[in-house]
């Protein structure tokens, strides 16, 4: 393996900066409201888990499977700067919903066109992070990002229980302070991203990305990525659940945000590293180590019920997410034509949001009838099948390095 200090690597480009602090703010905003709702539907509007399962199962989803569409319209556009303006926008103007909402019917559409926002802006956002990102530290490049993200997924939490112990457990109240950082995230795309001067020369005319012709300029390994991000994602349901188990080990309501303020500070800890050392090691390996945290994690969220090993548990769940999300980002960038990177990351999320829709509906289904530490065994079985597939040969390995 050639030496890592070699030769210097290039900086992280403003863009990729930009891109992390619009995912700072704009998950901080979310995730201070996914913080609160598990127990805001489940709880104050009588809403079953197995409900619940099947709406965080469907807004994942719906977010995933819009990504094909509008990572192949980025492709044809030449640009991706307006989907992304577009889809956190939509984010954004869906914020005081949730804090206006009297019936679960509100709640739900609140969700769900929330999430159809992060699918608008995904698949063109990883794009344009690899069109500007070097690809020597396109690792790197993934893992800042999605560790800046986490960050505002650390702070989401963090500030609700701040706000709900400032406001005694009303949560309308707290919800209406999720609107601000959401907006701010809009301003910096507006004024802070940038796309390369080339991106003009992308555009092509427009193919749909799950035309047989299109599926055809995708190589095996491409293929083999979506393969193991399917089943991964299948293995992998909601962190409504993380929510609703800290719920059951009597955890006070104003506390219950520390389940994702602890997720959130291992996957943020973990994601840039990771990245990092991606660049560097078999990614694949990598990715191994995370599934085998999930498994380690589902283990001790199944089997405990005291606070440590909630706690232990859920840090162990924020490492596993930090060791794959940003790796499988890179993985699809370095396996898929540059002129149909979009169109990649779409196919590539639509396969993840199909599982993603059966893991959270069967979640809640084994939960309501056998229970909470069924839902994880059941995880950590799942699991199994991505990680025998991260060993498994692959003729392209040689060439995996020369994306």
């Amino acid at each position: 393996m050639p030496s890592p200090f070699a030769k210097p690597r290039p900086p992280i480009p403003r863009t990729v900066w930009a891109l992390g602090l619009v995912s700072l703010f704009m998950d901080l905003s979310s995730e201070l409201v996914h913080a609160l709702l598990p127990i805001y539907l489940v709880t104050t509007m009588g809403m079953s888990v197995t409900a619940l399962g099947a709406l965080e199962g469907a807004a994942e989803a719906t977010a995933m499977i819009v990504k094909v569409f509008s990572g192949a319209l980025s492709d044809w556009l030449g640009r991706r700067k307006g989907l992304l303006l577009f889809g956190y926008g939509l984010a954004a103007l869906t914020k005081p919903l949730f804090p206006l909402a009297e019936t679960p019917a509100l709640v739900v559409a609140a969700r769900l066109v929330d999430r159809f926002g992060k699918g608008i802006r995904g698949a063109p956002r990883d794009a344009l992070l690899a069109d500007v990102a070097p690809p020597e530290i396109r690792g790197a490049a993934f893992g800042l990002r999605q560790s800046m993200d986490t960050i505002g997924a650390f702070a989401g939490p963090l500030l609700a229980i701040v706000l709900m112990l400032a406001f005694s457990d009303h949560i309308r109240t707290v919800l209406w302070f999720a609107t601000v950082p959401a907006f701010i995230a809009v301003i910096i795309i507006l004024f802070g991203v940038r796309e390369p001067e080339s991106a003009s020369a992308r555009g092509a005319s427009f193919r749909s990305p799950l035309h047989w012709r299109s599926m055809r300029e995708f190589s095996g390994r491409y293929w083999y990525v979506v393969a193991i991000g399917a089943t991964f994602t299948l293995a992998r349901f909601s962190e409504a659940f993380l929510v609703l188990r800290a719920q059951q080990t009597g955890l006070d309501i104003a506390w219950i945000p520390a389940v994702m303020v602890v997720m959130s500070l291992a996957y943020s800890a973990s994601a840039y590293p990771a990245g990092v050392l991606s660049d560097r090691w078999d990614r694949r390996a990598l990715l191994a180590c995370g599934l085998a945290l999930l498994i380690a994690a589902d283990v001790l969220l199944g089997a405990g019920s005291s606070m440590l090993t909630l706690f232990a548990g859920v840090a162990l769940w924020g490492l596993h997410m930090g060791f794959t999300q940003g790796i499988l980002a890179a993985m699809v960038a370095e396996s898929a034509p540059p002129s149909l990177r979009g169109t990649a990351f779409g196919v590539f999320n639509l396969a993840s949001g199909v599982c993603m829709v059966l893991a959270s509906a069967i979640a809640g289904w084994i939960w309501d009838r056998h229970g909470a530490p069924a839902t994880f065994y059941t995880g950590a079985a799942l699991a199994l099948i991505p990680l025998v597939m991260c060993f498994a040969p692959r003729r392209a390995d040689s060439a995996s390095r020369k994306a």
